[in-house]
């Protein structure tokens, strides 16, 4: 029975932990908010032990930061900080692309069009918080295709902790619509048969991105 327990709230402490990196990328938890136990724990119907859990491994991961008071907040970087995490999330990313082009498969293709074509429909529908977590997916997928789960669990950290600043570049449907063409863009380069064409494609997402975040966060 103790077995089980234990299994039981590591599972439900992951789906916490999974719903908040969700809630951060999405821009609804904004930097240096702070989350409250008792309130999370409330929300999500359990104890507080396994919200703690989840709290442990988000601070773990840099996400959250623990703050001057009792508690954790969101991670709050400078506009320097933002400049250096982007510079080598650009890198990152352009090793990605170059790998997702040599190693491309039909599904992992299939994976990477399912979620630009989610993207496509939410930006359609001015569906803005879609619209994130489907530009999250389609990220995810281009990860997963360089088929290196090294490379992919570096990418995703840099990207869950830029979450909510990259979010601020998305408020409108004209944002939407203008990351749907800019993805249009890097996929055709990322599916042409020249890996250098991938990387100056995802150069060049990441730079007009990282542009579009600095005058968001400005």
């Amino acid at each position: 029975m103790d077995r089980n327990g234990t299994q039981t709230r590591e599972s439900t402490g992951q789906r916490i932990e999974s719903v908040l990196l969700d809630d951060i990328a999405a821009g609804l938890l904004q930097p240096g908010e702070r989350l409250d136990e008792t309130k999370l724990a409330s929300r999500f119907g359990v104890s507080r032990t396994p919200v703690r859990e989840a709290l442990s491994r988000l601070t773990a991961q840099g996400v959250l930061v623990t703050g001057d008071k009792r508690g954790v907040r969101v991670a709050q970087y400078s506009r320097e900080e933002l400049a250096q995490m982007f510079e080598a999330m650009q890198e990152i990313e352009s090793i990605c692309a170059r790998l997702a082009n040599q190693r491309l498969t039909l599904l992992a293709r299939s994976e990477i069009e399912s979620a630009q074509d989610d993207c496509r429909t939410a930006a359609e529908a001015a569906d803005r918080i879609a619209y994130i977590r489907a530009n999250e997916a389609l990220h995810f997928a281009i990860y997963r295709a360089t088929d290196n789960p090294y490379i992919f669990e570096l990418a995703s950290d840099f990207r869950r902790k830029t979450g909510p600043f990259r979010a601020k570049k998305l408020e409108t449907k004209e944002d939407l619509v203008a990351s749907v063409a800019s993805h249009e863009d890097l996929l055709a380069k990322i599916f042409s048969g020249d890996s250098q064409v991938a990387v100056d494609g995802m150069r060049k997402h990441m730079t007009e991105s990282f542009m579009r975040v600095l005058a968001a966060n400005s």
